[in-house]
């Protein structure tokens, strides 16, 4: 079974891609919502978080994802401790959850896969690529935030060209293109490049 990583920078439409995916069958692992469970439920994550980031991350014994998400999007030494904490374990779920799958391929939904080195773990890499001005427009409409934010968080990610350069497909997302049919080819292409 081939593992898939699906990734690219905020905005991009790697979820639409995902949805599209899911929908033809194959099953997809959504990092974003595994470490949002990891950071809330007891655990080592849970622990080791309180521990890195004290009382600010957990006030009151619960997740304060807002204030959480402000200091490591403006301190690039938090964000690598969270990432640290967080996406090995991330990975050891996807790892546990793609053993239990039954199908040709499964997917692994990823905004930092290339940032974190999750990438090498995997058989092949989908980037899904568009326009930085689109994709902030994209997430201020959908998140209701300035462009202000939006461009910080796409600074606190790999340039698109790094994404590129990683990329055994590429999905172009740019509003003029059509989406399902590069959907569509993907899916054909990798159910039927089965390993050896």
């Amino acid at each position: 079974m081939l593992k898939v990583g699906v990734t690219g920078g905020i905005g991009s439409g790697k979820s639409v891609v995902c949805r599209i995916l899911s929908v033809l069958g194959t099953p997809v692992f959504n990092t974003d919502e595994e470490a949002k469970r990891l950071l809330v439920e007891p655990g080592a994550v849970r622990t080791e978080v309180e521990a890195a980031f004290g009382v600010d991350a957990y006030p009151n014994g619960e997740l304060d994802r807002a204030n959480l998400a402000a200091i490591v999007f403006k301190d690039a030494d938090a964000r690598a401790r969270l990432n640290a904490i967080v996406h090995p374990a991330v990975r050891e779920r996807f790892r546990l959850w793609a053993d239990d799958q039954r199908a040709l391929y499964v997917v692994m939904e990823a905004a930092l896969l290339v940032e974190t080195g999750g990438a090498k773990a995997l058989d092949h890499l989908v980037v899904v690529s568009a326009p930085q001005q689109l994709r902030v427009q994209r997430v201020m409409e959908r998140d209701g935030i300035p462009a202000q934010q939006v461009n910080a968080r796409i600074a606190a990610q790999a340039p698109e060209a790094d994404l590129l350069a990683a990329a055994g497909s590429v999905i172009v997302n740019d509003g003029s293109r059509l989406l399902l049919p590069q959907v569509l080819a993907l899916h054909e292409r990798l159910a039927h490049a089965l390993p050896a």
